[in-house]
């Protein structure tokens, strides 16, 4: 297991410490914790194509960790109360649609490499964001901070849900064309 897998592994070992900190209103720790773990995921990208080492381990792990680390932040900020219930109804709710297709692709008998995209990007971005503005509004008041996030957090969240929904059609498409045999129709659209 290379560096890039130990930072993600660092990640996912931050996250029970990171919502403990925020439970027990340490928020200055809390803030560390989570900074600490986003950039972990920065670094663990950044060494993993540095040093060529990308593996079918990290592949599963990098997202996962980013899944848990996002979705622990969103619910324990809502039960503190700090963020809004709908943002982290939008997130959420996209990443179990994302985990449901991804499963029923599995059980179809396909294979799910999913790309991920600018907006896919641009809305763990404006997570991160969120969340950290929730804990700056929160814990040192800045109110406005917050107000701006919410909205790029939930169109990015939004639409890149859209976009892996479409990947994961295609996957399914591909996994069922593979298995029929072409009609005078599919020859005829090609």
């Amino acid at each position: 297991m290379g560096l890039a897998n130990w930072l993600t592994v660092l990640r996912i070992v931050l996250i029970p410490v990171f919502v403990s900190l925020l439970v027990y209103r340490r928020p200055g720790m809390a803030f560390l914790a989570f900074t600490a773990a986003a950039v972990t995921d920065l670094l663990d990208g950044y060494v993993a194509r540095r040093q060529g080492m990308q593996s079918r381990l990290g592949a599963f792990l990098d997202p996962l960790a980013d899944k848990l680390l996002l979705i622990s932040s969103f619910v324990t900020l809502t039960y503190l109360k700090v963020l809004p219930f709908w943002i982290t109804a939008v997130v959420l709710t996209r990443d179990v649609i994302l985990i449901v297709g991804a499963l029923l692709i599995h059980m179809l008998g396909g294979r799910v490499y999913p790309r991920p995209t600018w907006m896919g990007k641009a809305a763990t971005f404006f997570q991160v964001l969120t969340v950290l503005a929730g804990m700056l509004v929160r814990y040192y008041r800045i109110p406005l901070l917050l107000n701006l996030m919410l909205v790029p957090a939930a169109v990015f969240t939004i639409v890149s849900g859209l976009q892996y929904m479409a990947q994961g059609l295609r996957f399914l498409n591909v996994t069922h064309g593979e298995e029929r045999e072409p009609t005078h129709e599919d020859l005829f659209l090609r």
